[in-house]
């Protein structure tokens, strides 16, 4: 257990008390009776009487109430008294009263100044009595009222925290769920709190959209709640700032606190099964109750856990469930072939034993299959059916019908048996085995030889040969069915007659294996060309009866046969063409009645008849020259029709045509030749030199057919006539400056008709290299030339002399290379003047322009531009202009600071100009000339780049304080960063770095006036990039008794040539010893210290609070009672501060950690016994200095006793040995009896042989060391014999003397059972008095000594 002792904390206040007038004391000094008192009234009114003569009237005052901000600098001025005099008499001024400690008037302007600081929410009015006197009349007095200004400089303060609230997961969404406030000491828009929730731990952001708050400071639940799917608890961090409804001027403070949210489970989620699907088995013929399976559940609501009942939802299984374990056990005998399904499904219900929130029983159910297993106890049996239709349920069948043809193959199936064997066990226990047995077994076999389970059973043909329907008709075989699991019902066996079929086994024959048969080619349909071939057949019935047919099917379209005489017939005689095919081969082939055939092969040769054209080979296309002489061209050609006959004899003739005239050919050869030669111009350009002949040619057969064939002769033109330019002279103007432009164009014919004879191409002269001549097609024989500049070449007429170009163009026929082909023409090209050349910048590229920012509006520089054309007219222009900063772009910002005139002319336009905004500016620009007629008339883009420099016109700018800076001054040591500040400078370089300094530190004392320190704080100046931090550190230690806060002014100063600054105040909030808590650990300091990082992490987490530990020290040196310490060995004691600045005392700490079960067991585990009030040290410069002149007294006093007690000791010391060896003489008188024997005994007066201690009268040994020696350790034992030392007896039976313990090592084992030091001794005494004789050594019943380790000199 914690002890939570209650204390109340000490409160400081200052009474002021007035001096109380008593009856009878005497008057003050300068004070008489009645009679003086009245004797000195009338020299006051001597004044006004002297006024009253003069006229002058008294000053007069024109306010009575003024108003002051709180935060108003002390030594600034506050207002002015202001008084009226009519007379015009110099006036002062002055004030009083219990308010006027906070100002300072000047008299004779009536300025006041503030001398302390203001606090209106510490007081909100003040009320001073102002005079004011011209020193003629009376002074004038009178009250005002001074109104204090509130300020928003309090942060608000959340109320009764911590915030801790249990929350139902069904919590509905909108519901409140608690209400947190806080307060603000300002008056106003600055005491107007509003709420935010910064963030909510778990960090998510689904979490932080979990709640929100109200602006009464009420938390709302903003969605749904799960204790099982999202956290169990939630930390809020509730932002509480002020200033809400401020305007301007605005200053906004914050605090934060935090709600701790724990969810509550409740019951509304359903069970859940573990470990699904659910299979099991068992066997048919397991006993009653046998267990098969558990299933489990579990209740999916983790913080509640209600018991689960199970239960089958089909009762009609046999099976059934435990209620509350869950396992499934057989219900009822089991067979697994009666059951519908050998898996029996099982639909189990599992229920909460009690209702959940909604009022219902929450439930969840599941399916459990189990698999009953076979034990083979059936018998195989055969059925007549057919798989899969079969009916096992039906009586089995033993005897079976079916028939088979003669000779059928091996393994050819008995037909129409329907067998099907069955043995309802399962697996391995419905296998068994078939076999055959009867008297036809041998010819027969049984497929398949082994089952399991169901299926058909065949009987198949294993030696055809003894299959014989000439043999038997019928044949009989039995079919065994044996279980060879099961001996004692095996076997069961099925009869099987077998009924023979006859087939027929002959086939056709023919007389001759094959026949010649000719016939006419073109013979008409119907013609018979064979009708005695016919085949003969055994066989009778249908299987004698023949057919005939023609085969391959292929010859069925020119041939045919009667299918019952075997006549061949002609079927399409137009197929019949000798030249074609002059041989038929074909099958004929007779078929009886049961499908067997016989065949023989017929040879169908065919004979000629006059029924071919003849035929022209080749196609006959004769290619000369023009005027070429002896053509000559052999026609071939041949007839199909049988060689030998005049079918096949050809003879040659021409046809009349529009060249015939011009050829002869021979009748019999063929041979075609011209009667002259040919002119390939003399024939139309239609006609492309193309002379066409018809030959025909003719069979002698009868009828007589013929063929005629064209023979072309194509006529080869020769290049043998020149080019000839039409149009001529050519003449022809261009514009200068137009590279690639079209100049004229020239003409020329050639009369060859071919393309290679009259394709003409044109070719300039050497002397024209500018040109371009490019040759076009018009038409056959007719060409172009197209005269155009050269696209490389634009023609300047200021640099051509002469401006003109006489050209040479020649036409050339590319057939040939005689020069006769070749001519040549003169083309006049005549040059045209334009203003064709574009300005230019000089330079290309602008130089830089700088400008700085503080410049005035001028001229910044002028540009200059030139053109080659001597008739322009150039105007500057701006295309754009961009504004940067840094490397990136600065918007439009300078758009109006800079203008370019159309001179050229650059202008600062504006002067606004701002480096920090924008540090460069680049202007696109361009050179125009108006007067350009082609070409472009502007110059290549320029960019000019300005240049703008900085000055120093930024003051540093500090960063907005947000944070609440705590100080705890007993744990602050001498450079310890406390707060900081941050500032930034617009400016650059040296400009813009920034130095921080403190200008002001005022200690805010609560109820008390303000202070103003000097070296209480320093600050160090860091630059972080742009950013300026100064880190403000305790500059010298820090008074821990003092209340309230440190109000610091910071001044950030540049680097500039002429520095600028800016101040910013801050609080640093102080906790001062009245929060001291102490804590006590049963652990020793060295644990206390290993474990710190453990006991503050504890600490924090169970307060939400900052540990500052003051002191780790043992609880012998911290002040407390003997008993506590005792108990105690260590003690901490630490501040608890949050950032807000507030602090937990010893009552809040109890609570908070009492709260925390983790937090409170870690920390007993860690040895916490006690949490108490710390010790609280409130010294005063009063208390200081009688401190300084006590100490200084004590350590003489201790002086002088140290050296007072050095000469009583060096005394008493040889005193005592005088008096020991007068004891010594007196013992030699006693019987060696009486004499005690043994060492001396510690803690007594050994030198004293008469009992000399009052306390123990022990005896001495006379022989023990008496130290008379001057070396002897003697002196070395205590002078007081009652002094911290102990002797303890020896163990009962043990020998050895008593054993000394020095000093108090070994007590604290035996503190529970210490007796009283005195009683003890006294009472030792008692038992053994000084009458008795001294018991010898070794008796055990002999009282020596006592061993108490309570004893020590204070004690007693």
């Amino acid at each position: 257990m914690i002890d939570q002792p209650n204390y109340s904390r000490r409160q400081r206040s200052v009474v002021v008390s007035e001096p109380q007038c008593q009856r009878g004391a005497s008057v003050p000094h300068g004070a008489a009776g009645p009679l003086g008192r009245m004797a000195w009234r009338p020299l006051l009114l001597l004044p006004l009487l002297s006024v009253a003569v003069s006229g002058n009237t008294a000053p007069r005052f024109n306010m009575s109430i003024v108003s002051v901000p709180e935060d108003l600098p002390v030594g600034a001025s506050a207002f002015w008294l202001t008084a009226v005099d009519a007379d015009g008499d110099q006036l002062y001024y002055g004030m009083s009263g219990q308010d006027a400690f906070y100002f300072k008037v000047d008299s004779t302007t009536g300025e006041v100044l503030l001398v302390a600081s203001l606090d209106r929410e510490e007081k909100a009015k003040l009320s001073v009595i102002i005079t004011v006197t011209d020193q003629i009349n009376t002074e004038v007095s009178g009250k005002l009222a001074i109104i204090v200004e509130d300020r928003n400089d309090n942060p608000p303060i959340f109320q009764n925290q911590p915030y801790i609230t249990d929350l139902s997961e069904t919590w509905p969404i909108g519901s409140s769920i608690y209400r947190v406030l806080a307060t603000d000491a300002d008056s106003g828009s600055a005491g107007r709190v509003r709420y935010e929730i910064v963030s909510v731990t778990p960090d998510d952001a689904k979490n932080h959209q979990l709640f929100c708050i109200l602006q009464n400071g009420t938390v709302v639940l903003n969605g749904s709640l799960n204790y099982n799917s999202q956290s169990t608890y939630y930390q809020l961090r509730i932002n509480a700032t002020d200033g809400v409804g401020c305007v301007e001027n605005c200053t906004y403070l914050s605090s934060v606190a935090y709600l701790s949210v724990n969810v509550v489970d409740e019951p509304d989620l359903a069970p859940q099964f573990l470990n699904e699907p659910y299979v099991g088995s068992v066997p048919e013929n397991c006993p009653l109750g046998t267990p098969v399976l558990t299933v489990s559940a579990i209740d999916r609501d983790k913080g509640v856990n209600y018991a689960l009942n199970y239960s089958l939802l089909n009762a009609s299984v046999p099976f059934a469930i435990h209620l509350a374990t869950g396992t499934v056990t057989v219900r009822s005998a089991l067979d697994r072939e009666r059951l519908p399904s050998e898996e029996v499904l099982l639909e189990v219900l599992v229920q909460e034993e009690k209702l959940d929130i909604y009022g219902q029983v929450a439930q969840a159910s599941a399916t459990v299959t189990i698999q009953v297993t076979d034990v083979n106890d059936n018998t195989p049996q055969f059925y007549e059916c057919e798989l899969p239709a079969c009916d096992f349920t039906a009586s089995p069948q033993s005897s079976f019908r079916g028939s088979l043809e003669e000779h059928s193959s091996t393994r050819v199936p008995v037909g129409g048996l329907h067998i099907v064997a069955h043995d309802p066990d399962k697996g391995s226990n419905g296998a068994f085995e078939l076999q055959l047995q009867g008297p036809d077994a041998a010819s027969f076999s049984v497929s398949p030889s082994r089952l399991t389970g169901t299926g058909a059973v065949q009987v198949l043909v294993k030696d055809p040969s003894t299959v014989d329907y000439e043999r038997t008709h019928v044949m009989t075989v039995e079919i065994i069915a044996n279980d060879t699991g099961n001996p004692g019902n095996c076997c069961s066996i099925a009869i099987v007659t077998i009924q023979l079929l006859d087939i027929n086994d002959h086939s056709p024959r023919f007389g001759q294996s094959m026949y010649w048969l000719p016939v006419l080619e073109n013979s008409p349909a119907g013609t018979v060309i064979s009708s005695n071939i016919t085949a003969t057949d055994p066989d009778s019935a249908d299987f004698g009866r023949i057919t005939y047919k023609l085969l391959p099917e292929t010859i069925l379209d020119i041939f045919a046969v009667n299918a019952s005489s075997g006549e061949v017939l002609v079927r399409n005689g137009s197929l019949l063409d000798r030249e074609t095919r002059s041989v038929y081969y074909a099958t004929l082939q007779a078929v009886d009645g049961g499908g067997m055939t016989g065949s023989t092969y017929l040879e169908i040769t065919l004979q000629d008849a006059n029924d071919n054209a003849p035929v022209v080979s080749g196609s006959y296309n004769v290619f000369v020259n023009e005027g070429q002489e002896n053509i000559s061209v052999q026609i071939q050609a041949f007839d199909n029709d049988e060689p030998g006959t005049s079918n096949s004899h050809l003879r040659f003739q021409l046809e009349p045509g529009a060249f015939s005239a011009n050829f002869t050919i021979d009748p019999a050869t063929g041979v075609l030749r011209s009667l002259g030669a040919l002119d390939r111009e003399a024939l139309g350009r239609a006609l492309q030199g193309k002379v066409v002949v018809t030959v025909r040619v003719h069979d002698l057969g009868v009828p007589q057919l013929s063929s005629l064939v064209n023979v072309t002769i194509t006529v080869e033109d020769v290049n043998d006539n020149a080019p000839v330019f039409l149009n001529e002279p050519y003449v022809f103007s261009v514009r200068e400056g137009q590279a690639g432009t079209f100049v004229g164009s020239v003409e020329a014919e050639d009369a060859d008709q071919t393309e290679v004879h009259h394709r003409i191409s044109f070719q300039l002269g050497s002397s024209s290299s500018s040109f371009l001549l490019r040759s076009v097609r018009l038409g056959p024989g007719h060409y172009q030339g197209n005269l155009s500049l050269d696209p490389d070449v634009a023609l300047d007429y200021d640099r051509l002399s002469p401006a003109h170009f006489n050209l040479t163009v020649r036409a050339e026929n590319t057939g040939t290379g005689d020069a006769l082909n070749v001519v040549l023409t003169t083309v006049y090209v005549q040059v045209l003047d334009v203003n064709d050349e574009p300005p230019a910048l000089v330079p290309a590229s602008p130089q830089d322009v700088s400008v700085a920012e503080d410049a005035q509006p001028g001229l910044l520089t002028t540009l200059q531009a030139s053109d080659l054309d001597t008739n322009h007219s150039l105007h500057f222009q701006e295309l754009g202009l961009a504004c940067y900063k840094g490397a990136g772009s600065a918007g439009h910002v300078c758009q109006d600071w800079f203008y370019l005139a159309p001179n050229g002319s650059v202008f600062l336009n504006s002067s606004q100009i701002d480096y920090e905004v924008c540090d460069l500016v680049t202007v696109t620009l361009r050179v125009e000339d108006t007067r350009t007629e082609e070409g472009n008339p502007y110059s290549n883009n320029a960019t000019l780049r300005i240049l703008i420099s900085d000055v120093n016109d930024n003051s540093p700018e500090f960063l907005p304080i947000s944070d609440t800076f705590v100080v705890v001054p007993e744990v602050s040591p001498v450079d310890l960063p406390v707060a900081v500040v941050k500032a930034r400078d617009a400016d650059t370089g040296s400009r813009g770095a920034i130095t921080f300094t403190i200008s002001r530190v005022v200690f805010l004392q609560d109820n008390g006036p303000n202070h103003i320190l000097s070296s209480v704080f320093k600050v160090v100046t860091a630059a972080e990039g742009d950013l300026y931090v100064g880190s403000i550190q305790v500059a010298s230690n820090l008074d821990g008794s003092l209340k309230g806060r440190y109000q610091v002014t910071v001044e950030a100063q540049d680097g500039g040539t002429q520095s600028l600054s800016s101040l910013a105040v801050l609080d640093i909030f102080t906790v001062d010893q009245s929060y001291r808590v102490r804590l006590v650990f049963s652990t020793s300091v060295n644990e206390v210290q290993d474990n710190s990082v453990k006991i503050k992490a504890a600490l924090t987490v169970a307060t939400r609070a900052t540990v500052y530990v003051a002191v780790i020290q043992s609880a012998a040196d911290a002040p407390q009672s003997r008993s506590s310490r005792a108990q105690e060995k260590s003690v901490m004691e630490a501040y608890f501060v949050y950032s807000n600045g507030t602090a937990l005392g010893v009552n809040e700490l109890s609570i908070l950690v009492q709260s925390n079960q983790q937090a409170l067991s870690e920390l007993i585990q860690l040895g916490l016994t006690i949490i108490g009030p710390g010790t609280v040290v409130e010294p005063s410069k009063e208390k200081e200095l009688i401190g300084v002149i006590v100490g200084l007294a004590a350590g003489l006093m201790l002086l002088l006793l140290v050296m007072t007690l050095a000469l009583l000791a060096t005394r008493r010391s040889y005193r005592r040995k005088l008096k020991a060896m007068k004891a010594l003489k007196m013992a030699s008188t006693l019987t060696a009896n009486v004499a005690q024997q043994g060492p001396a005994i510690p803690g007594t007066n050994k030198y004293n042989a008469e009992g000399a201690n009052p306390v123990l009268n022990l005896t001495l040994d006379p022989p023990a060391d008496l130290g008379f020696d001057e070396d002897s350790d003697a002196d070395d034992a205590s002078l007081n014999s009652l002094d911290e030392n102990m002797v303890e007896n020896p163990a009962e039976g043990s020998p050895g003397p008593p054993v000394l313990q020095l000093g108090r090592a070994g007590a604290l084992a035996h503190l529970g059972s210490c007796e009283e030091p005195l009683t003890a001794a006294l009472q030792a005494h008692r038992t053994n008095p000084a009458s008795k004789p001294a018991r010898p050594p070794g008796d055990p019943n002999r009282t020596f000594t006592f061993s108490n380790p309570c004893l020590d000199t204070t004690d007693l």
